[in-house]
């Protein structure tokens, strides 16, 4: 039988991982699944812990090797996706991975998992605000803000593929929604799929 997961997708600064941060807290058996990623590491990330940064190359010859459950070249030549191994060590560890990814990512795990995944997206409240977001986070130029905002456009249009959708107008609000859904998930029994 397969074990539940919980993924948790939204396009870039629309609050995804603050609210999957929100969660962690309040559940203390989910645990955060890192994701493998082939871009360079940030200054205030710590390799294992907010990624497994990886070149490249090394991505592709993992791909090779079938190690990921799923992965997606997101900008060219940048890679990311999840490993079968980091499943293992989450549910060896008896607890429930829980997935701060991009949508497509997110729709890729919802498609592998079934029915013993929860899918929550988290929709911004409008583009402007969207928008208002990322300038304030001060880590876009012009030229990447306005690739950004026409990748989320796509995005958008995908949350319909997804179990439940939260609108983020308000980050402790959208909070406890989210709460509340994983409470229910968690306390249900997966839907076995008929033989």
């Amino acid at each position: 039988m397969k074990r539940k997961a919980i993924i948790v997708s939204a396009p870039s600064g629309a609050g995804k991982t603050t609210i999957v941060k929100h969660l962690l807290g309040m559940f203390p058996e989910l645990e955060f699944s890192v994701s493998a990623c082939s871009r360079p590491k940030r200054e205030k990330e710590t390799d294992g812990k907010d990624y497994y940064f990886i070149t490249a190359e090394q991505f592709r010859e993992k791909i090779a090797a079938d190690e990921f459950i799923e992965w997606q070249e997101v900008y060219p030549g940048s890679y990311y996706g999840t490993l079968k191994s980091e499943m293992e060590r989450i549910w060896s560890a008896g607890k429930t991975p829980i997935f701060d990814v991009d949508v497509l990512g997110g729709i890729n795990l919802k498609n592998y998992f079934g029915s013993t995944a929860l899918a929550v997206f988290i929709q911004p409240p409008s583009m402007q605000e969207l928008e208002h977001r990322l300038r304030h986070r001060g880590s876009e130029t012009e030229e990447s803000l306005r690739i950004r905002l026409d990748k989320v456009e796509k995005e958008l249009t995908y949350a319909g593929k997804f179990d439940r959708i939260i609108v983020n107008d308000e980050i402790s609000t959208s909070s406890n929604k989210a709460t509340v859904l994983i409470t229910e998930f968690l306390n249900t029994e997966p839907q076995q799929p008929k033989e």
